[in-house]
């Protein structure tokens, strides 16, 4: 639940719901989410989720700090409301040349690739927020041992469909761009489509993704 309501700037607050980042805690971040967008407050500009905090811009023209808050504070969260979630396996590719950073991760983890792979597949992951790059997900819970730091100097340009491991976390590259992650393989598959305007991101918080291994004849020839 949220532990503190804060002022964020001139026109915007965050709920903080604590330090700890857990599927628990998370649950309830989304949960927050998704009952203040059915409320559709009109003087909310914008709502952002994030591992144990919300972010809410608003419009200082037509409601005030304090005013905002007693809204938030009276929401109640019950058992009913139900996280919308999904299962979707997400394709991936650990070959050459899509696996950038397998040298790297198996000096650091102390395991080999095979190793690295099983322990990989193995687990389901749970969205925790989009977001950072336009429906970047963000997803944990890695094991204890495949759980590395960001690399040393970071990335100029990531190839697009990257897919990253750092501390807990894994998360898919949406598009090209600066980073630091350790890049496991990449996905052909479009995670991120600007073009569908209610629904652009394929993978949203509180959605569970498995990743299923593919080589790189079927990357190549995935779109066929």
């Amino acid at each position: 639940m949220i532990k503190n309501i804060l002022n964020l700037g001139d026109a915007a607050l965050y709920c903080d719901f604590g330090q700890d980042i857990n599927k628990e805690t998370n649950s309830y971040v989304i949960k927050y989410f998704n009952k203040i967008q059915k409320l559709e407050i009109k003087s909310i500009n914008n709502i952002t989720p994030s591992y144990n905090k919300l972010i809410i811009s608003f419009d200082l023209n037509k409601i005030r700090f304090n005013e905002l808050k007693n809204l938030i504070e009276k929401i109640q969260i019950d058992d009913e409301d139900t996280l919308k979630k999904k299962v979707i396996e997400i394709p991936i590719c650990c070959e050459e040349p899509y696996s950038l950073d397998f040298s790297r991760l198996e000096e650091k983890l102390k395991l080999n690739k095979e190793q690295i792979l099983k322990n990989f597949f193995k687990k389901k992951f749970f969205c925790y927020m989009t977001g950072f790059i336009a429906g970047m997900p963000f997803l944990g819970d890695l094991d204890e041992n495949m759980r590395i730091q960001r690399l040393e100097t970071p990335r100029v340009k990531v190839p697009k469909g990257s897919i990253g491991i750092t501390e807990q976390f894994a998360n898919i590259y949406t598009f090209e761009s600066p980073g630091g992650w350790n890049i496991i393989g990449n996905t052909p598959i479009e995670v991120f489509d600007n073009s569908k305007e209610k629904e652009p991101n394929l993978i949203n918080p509180g959605d569970t993704v498995i990743f299923k291994e593919i080589t790189r004849e079927q990357y190549l020839n995935y779109e066929q």
